[in-house]
């Protein structure tokens, strides 16, 4: 039987939605009018007022927002809301290593959890499951998204964060947690720890996980679902946006529905704007409805992606998206954590490195890894194997705070990573996914 956490907006007919989302646009458009200088110069840049948008349907007529424009504003340029209303910052990664912070009332905190909460419910959740949270806490939104979505389900929250995985082990034991949110490589490691323990999945206690943050194929899926014996589902969001929980799996795991009442998908073509019918794969734009600290309108994903209006199996009539098949810039998602080639050449520069070079994605036993290959100029070659353990791990130590995870690095010797005639090819991404 298929559960929801608020049944009558979840399974609202797409008149109703539209009602919802245009009431709702309305309001939201005045709002950024009146208190987000930036938002009102876009507006009238591009001849927009409040009165032009009357409908859902008018939301086409408004500016684009993009990453660049985030970063410009760092920090408070499009803060909707005075610092004293704001209670909360989450944050993430930017292009340059410069981070993203997005503002939160309490408003925006409930309403966040209200569908962190969705999804935990459409994975079968209620209260009287054990749900454990073994993403990162912090800055990172995945752990304090599912944390607050598990408490308004009612479940017993058990918080671990991620890292120290005997003890995960443990408390999923001891404690009979019935469901598990982290990375799905995280996931992933857990199985194969456990059945190194001699646990096989019928000793196991879950019977569900809720795995994002990072891009994982169908073969992944069903390996994890395999070794822990569970139903694995997978969530969406972004710290821009709000966090995870912007649109989820249900049991029919046939795209992830977006909670349509606060987050309105558009699929555009990248390159010339226009907004696509449904059923068209192009760029995912996202106009948030009611929050109030950091409003974004008309964000760019960069995701690539396809919406399907189509109805579900289980009910719930909300949008579905496929998950994203690739994006228009050149970020990548490692372990959780966006990363930009532009952050590991800055750097590269910065330490004196001004050669080609090169990076390595791969997954391993269903962990990501990054591999930098670097190549020294002739001035700084040398064949002295602890000078260059001494230089490797300064770069390490430089990735490290510019990214926030660690990076494998490798000095080598000049010209001996392979030129291109055309556009260098820096990134290597060996992870079927």
């Amino acid at each position: 039987m298929e559960r929801y956490y608020q049944k009558e907006i979840e399974t609202a007919s797409r008149e109703e939605i539209r009602a919802i989302q245009t009431e709702k646009l309305k309001k939201q458009v005045q709002h950024v009018w009146n208190d987000v200088p930036f938002y009102r110069k876009k507006m009238e840049e591009a001849g927009v007022t409040p009165d032009d948008i009357q409908s859902i349907d008018d939301l086409c007529k408004l500016p684009f927002t993009t990453k660049d424009d985030l970063k410009e504003q760092y920090p408070y340029g499009l803060l909707g809301k005075p610092l004293k209303e704001c209670v909360r910052i989450q944050s993430t990664s930017g292009t340059t290593g410069k981070r993203v912070v997005a503002f939160y009332t309490q408003h925006d905190i409930d309403l966040w959890e209200d569908c962190c909460a969705r999804a935990i419910t459409a994975a079968g959740g209620t209260d009287e499951d054990v749900c454990q949270i073994s993403y990162g806490y912090g800055l990172f939104t995945g752990g304090p998204g599912l944390n607050g979505g598990s408490h308004k389900v009612g479940c017993l929250t058990v918080p671990t964060s991620s890292g120290n995985t005997d003890r995960q082990i443990m408390f999923i034991n001891d404690l009979q947690a019935t469901i598990l949110c982290c990375t799905p490589s995280y996931a992933a490691y857990l199985g194969e720890r456990m059945k190194e323990l001699g646990y096989g999945p019928d000793d196991i206690p879950l019977k569900a996980g809720i795995f994002g943050a990072e891009a994982w194929s169908e073969e992944m899926r069903h390996d994890i679902e395999k070794t822990l014996g569970i139903k694995a589902y997978d969530i969406y969001g972004l710290t821009e946006i709000s966090g995870p929980g912007v649109s989820f799996e249900c049991s029919q795991q046939q795209g992830m529905h977006v909670n349509e009442d606060h987050f309105v998908p558009e699929i555009i073509n990248p390159k010339t704007g226009e907004v696509l019918p449904g059923g068209e794969q192009g760029e995912l734009v996202f106009t948030c409805l009611d929050k109030e600290a950091f409003p974004l309108m008309r964000y760019r994903t960069r995701d690539i992606c396809v919406l399907n209006y189509e109805p579900c199996a289980c009910g719930r009539t909300h949008v579905r998206m496929r998950k994203p098949m690739g994006r228009t810039d050149d970020m990548l998602i490692i372990r959780g954590v966006n990363v930009f080639p532009s952050q590991i050449e800055t750097v590269l520069l910065n330490n004196g490195y001004p050669a080609n070079y090169q990076i390595i994605v791969d997954r391993v036993n269903n962990t990501d890894t990054l591999d930098v290959q670097v190549e020294m100029t002739p001035e700084m070659f040398t064949d002295n194997i602890g000078e260059i353990a001494d230089r490797q791990k300064v770069l390490v130590d430089g990735l490290k705070s510019m990214l926030g995870l660690k990076a494998k690095v490798t000095l080598v010797a000049p010209k001996t990573i392979a030129r291109s005639e055309g556009k260098a090819v820096r990134v290597i991404d060996k992870r079927k996914i």
